[in-house]
């Protein structure tokens, strides 16, 4: 199954970002990690860690 990332806004609602699919979870965290900056400065407020359609975990990138 692949892995995938669903980005957020602050409220909530969907918004579009890189359209990455990764082999494993393990090279989805670490594109993520060398990515989040952008994201966040682009107005994504949370990720969401897909395998397939399940959701693996969610994860804010905002200092908090």
């Amino acid at each position: 199954m692949a892995w995938s990332w669903r980005y957020e806004a602050a409220d909530g609602t969907t918004v579009t970002g890189p359209a990455e699919t990764f082999g494993s979870q393990a090279d989805a965290e670490s594109w993520l990690g060398q990515t989040w900056r952008q994201l966040a400065e682009q107005g994504v407020n949370t990720v969401v860690l897909l395998e397939g359609e399940r959701v693996e975990y969610r994860m804010s990138l905002l200092n908090e």
